[in-house]
């Protein structure tokens, strides 16, 4: 089992940390734990992780992907906190998937030794760096290419680099209108036979993102993907004579449609067990109160059922500091602290301050943010009161922060750790 270093329970926290209490201020991570602190302690605004929430999430996505032969190797730049993905390799994940070589770089200097580059690396500087990488033998690394010009790149730096073993490449499968890969199946095969003709790269399988053909669970959205996945298994099968003796994957899944991966894949899975079929969800550590509720197929909300499902594991606190009209009160955290661009955050309830009791307020509403205010409306609050809010789009939640507390519960406010990320 990997082990990522975690040094960051040495590191002392200071009034750069935003949210972070006074007293703790010159302690270690660990030495302020030790004194076992209190959410109430935090100055607003703040986004607070559950634990019990979290556990319960790997523990279901776990479970759910072993049950239909997919393993998981969840996209880390929607935290890029170590802390969090050696939850997930501890939950079974053989390895992390990262957007950027900066990213990989990073989550090297913690010890990581498996990492899917979903990207393509073309950058000669990067490429040197990697090359470096692959002289140790226990490191595990897969990109992705999508064009005959990318295989060019990759070729003339590594050769110019020496890499002591061929780099593993998936060939991108995209789609039009989507984002990234190989705009047709035919030309995902000429991509494939090229890479398994080089001899510094190394033929690994087929990639993709499905998430970027739907926003929604519509009819037309749901046949867009599942059409895409069937035609990354077509260039698999059409490329299935070049593969070697290694690891070949065949990978896709954000947090969105993760089981229409599933009832695709499901026919190569079951005659096929040399593939690793690979999920890439990242989000699903923490779910959300926005998009993903409103999209995942593991949500209670659309399925009516708490049992095996989902929780929303982050939350905001953000406390009223001005009521300039009878139905309008602003809030002191905006979109420097909470994430908005899937949708603005909803309303749990107020309570006169961090960790008290909250109150439901059922019409209350947020309709607006700037960058260090959100408009709520409609809310019955007094000056100083806390307002927990439920949130969208955990990828662009953490980015905000350097340090990140989690409670034990959305019953406790106990602080049992403090989350590090690493943007």
């Amino acid at each position: 089992m990997t082990r990522l270093n975690d040094g960051w329970g040495d590191e002392r926290l200071t009034a750069r940390d935003k949210g972070i209490p006074e007293r703790a201020i010159g302690l270690t991570v660990d030495e302020f734990l030790a004194t076992e602190p209190r959410l109430s302690e935090f100055w607003t605004p703040v986004i607070a992780l559950d634990d019990s929430a979290m556990r319960n999430n790997l523990s279901v996505m776990a479970a759910w992907t072993e049950a239909r032969g997919l393993q998981l190797m969840p996209h880390g730049k929607t935290t890029m906190a170590p802390a969090l993905w050696q939850r997930q390799l501890d939950a079974g994940c053989p390895g992390i998937t990262l957007a950027t070589m900066g990213q990989v770089r990073t989550a090297r200097t913690f010890g990581l030794d498996s990492v899917m580059l979903a990207n393509a690396v073309v950058d000669a500087r990067s490429l040197r760096w990697l090359a470096g990488q692959l002289a140790d033998p226990g490191f595990r690394f897969v990109s992705w290419a999508d064009s005959l010009d990318t295989v060019d790149a990759m070729e003339r730096a590594l050769r110019e680099a020496g890499t002591p073993r061929p780099v593993d490449v998936c060939v991108e499968l995209g789609a039009e209108g989507g984002r990234t890969g190989a705009r047709s199946v035919e030309a995902a095969i000429e991509i494939g036979r090229r890479i398994a003709a080089s001899d510094v790269l190394r033929l690994a399988g087929v990639g993709g993102y499905e998430g970027a053909l739907g926003h929604d669970r519509s009819d037309a959205a749901l046949a867009a993907v599942r059409r895409y996945l069937a035609d990354q298994l077509v260039v698999h099968e059409a490329l299935g004579d070049l593969y070697d003796e290694g690891d070949v994957f065949v990978t896709a899944g954000g947090s969105a449609y993760f089981d229409l991966v599933a009832e695709v894949y499901a026919p190569a899975i079951a005659r096929d067990d040399r593939t690793r079929f690979t999920l890439r969800s990242g989000a699903y550590i923490v779910h959300d109160d926005g998009f993903y509720r409103g999209i995942s197929p593991l949500d209670a909300t659309r399925t009516g059922t708490d049992e095996g499902m989902l929780r929303s594991a982050m939350r905001g606190y953000a406390r009223v500091v001005s009521r300039p009209e009878p139905a309008l009160a602003l809030l002191d955290g905006g979109k420097r602290d909470f994430p908005f661009d899937e949708g603005l955050p909803v309303v749990h309830g107020v309570a006169p301050d961090l960790g008290r009791t909250l109150a439901p307020t059922p019409a209350a509403c947020v309709t607006a943010m700037n960058d260090q205010h959100t408009f709520l409306r409609d809310a019955d609050v007094s000056i100083g009161d806390v307002v927990a809010l439920g949130l969208s789009h955990p990828c662009t939640a953490f980015d905000k922060w350097h340090f990140l507390p989690v409670v034990e519960s959305a019953e406790s406010d106990r602080v049992v750790e403090l989350v590090r990320t690493f943007f």
